[in-house]
């Protein structure tokens, strides 16, 4: 199906802020579309900002950088070439905050363009691959075009009969995917020592990429799981395949797993597709403080690029470079830290660069995403260091005793500066 060309100067004002769906959401045809018209658009109204997410479309490249600004909560995808070319407004906030950013102020955008799913029996259009803030933006905007895509699946995010659409166009291309990178030996040893620490009956919340694709295949053993999460990949789709994740212990959403949107491949989509298990929903759903309080046994699994020996985490920056975000991590450890029977686990390799530089490190080269205080146990593959009830001296040999065995003496000399 060749789908219909939109010409955006029809729908665009000068200083107007464009928002659109991340990562699998991103509406393909209309953004293709957009970055066609990138000099059209710059040369009629000037610089438009655009409110990017997490992109991994391959469309947003830095040479678009000469006709648009860009504003993300993070580095993250195509937003990490943005930020090195010097095109990118990063805002460190909360992902629980983002939808309050998103409402008023600078980024309250003008134009939206949302990826939506053909409609049902019923004539109802779903969300189809993310709800998360999408729907906070759309209520808010001047202008709302959505994409119908054929190949969306209809999932348990229903497009509201009351959002005001005002242009749609229709396609059937491909959706981004996000396939999990291949995991190795690493990946596996660090994915047992977070499964050890994960009871039956857990409610998780992941992030993606190669170690948690190994920790969701090491918790194939477990029983009664459940997700309440972010972002769910193609691994939980497993899991909830094998019915170990089955939702039958949580307090809220018994019997469902919850999310903010779907980022994998299409295997995770198709499962997605009328399955009445996977719910959806907005981000006040998934990070809030209010509604995280419900959720008992609560166990939160994330990355950082770099931990130090007292625990303060670093997920922004690698090497002088803005590649992260704040993102969801203090939300969910927080809130697994106050959760009855919770825990929060951050999984990282011991090394980068093929060992020679170490992840565990003396002090931090970027900024402090989460705080020592807000920490329980970080895991690589050497091992486990609990840090909950840890004094800062006592946490020192914990952390060095987890560092690659080539990085460990430079540590254990180390003198903690309180």
């Amino acid at each position: 199906m060749a789908a219909e060309a939109i010409d955006f100067l029809r729908f665009l004002k000068k200083g107007d802020v464009i928002s659109l769906g991340q990562a699998c959401s991103e509406a393909l045809t209309l953004t293709q579309q957009l970055a066609a018209q990138s000099a059209d658009i710059s040369g009629a109204l000037g610089r438009l900002k655009i409110f990017l997410g997490g992109s991994f479309s391959g469309v947003f490249t830095p040479d678009l950088g000469a006709h648009f600004d860009f504003a993300s909560y993070g580095a993250i995808g195509d937003g990490a070439a943005l930020a090195r070319a010097g095109y990118l407004d990063v805002f460190p906030i909360h992902y629980s905050q983002l939808p309050r950013l998103l409402a008023a102020g600078p980024l309250r955008p003008d134009v939206v363009l949302l990826q939506i799913s053909p409609p049902d029996t019923a004539g109802r259009h779903s969300m189809g691959i993310a709800s998360d803030y999408q729907l906070t933006t759309a209520r808010k905007a001047r202008v709302v075009i959505a994409e119908v895509n054929a190949l969306v699946p209809w999932t348990c995010a229903q497009v509201p009969s009351d959002l005001r659409i005002d242009h749609f166009i229709h396609s059937d291309v491909a959706i981004v995917e996000v396939p999990s990178p291949s995991s190795g030996a690493t990946a596996q040893r660090i994915a047992a020592h977070v499964a050890s620490l994960v009871p039956d009956g857990a409610t998780l919340q992941m992030g993606v990429g190669s170690v948690m694709d190994a920790v969701c295949r090491a918790l194939h053993s477990h029983r009664n799981l459940g997700v309440h999460s972010g972002i769910i990949g193609d691994g939980i789709a497993d899991l909830i395949a094998s019915g170990v994740v089955n939702n039958a212990r949580k307090s809220q959403y018994a019997g469902i797993t919850v999310a903010g949107s779907l980022f994998g491949s299409r295997r995770l989509f198709d499962f997605a597709h009328l399955n009445r298990a996977i719910h959806l929903v907005e981000t006040n759903v998934t990070h809030s403080a209010r509604s995280l309080a419900m959720v008992n046994g609560l166990c939160a699994i994330n990355s950082a690029t770099e931990v130090d020996l007292t625990g303060q985490i670093n997920a922004e920056v690698s090497s002088g470079a803005y590649i992260g975000a704040v993102g969801g991590q203090m939300d969910f450890l927080r809130a697994a830290a106050n959760s009855d029977d919770g825990l929060s686990i951050i999984a990282l390799p011991s090394t980068a660069a093929g060992g020679k530089i170490s992840r565990i490190v003396n002090s931090l080269s970027g900024p402090v995403t989460t705080p020592r205080a807000d920490v329980d146990c970080v895991v690589t593959e050497w091992g486990i260091a609990h840090l909950r009830g840890l004094s800062l001296r006592e946490r020192v040999p914990a952390m060095a005793a987890i560092a690659h065995p080539d990085h460990r003496a430079a540590f254990l000399s180390h003198a903690v500066r309180t």
